[in-house]
């Protein structure tokens, strides 16, 4: 399972907020369209925010690190 945290480089009690910046940084160092980016990373750091930005799926993403 991805560390979807490590990808966004925040802390696991990040706030909404926190991640929100997280994402809107690295997608601009990574995108594609800039600066020679990233194509696949800026793919992941969208699939983390997807779930991390999510208040549910972020409950669902916690729990099935925890348990698995």
């Amino acid at each position: 399972m991805k560390n979807y945290y490590n990808i966004l480089n925040i802390d696991e009690n990040a706030t909404n907020d926190e991640i929100k910046k997280s994402f809107r940084k690295l997608s601009m160092k990574y995108h594609p369209d800039k600066n020679n980016g990233d194509d696949q990373k800026f793919k992941e750091i969208n699939e983390a925010y997807e779930i991390l930005g999510d208040t549910e799926q972020r409950k669902t993403y916690d729990f099935k690190r925890n348990v698995g």
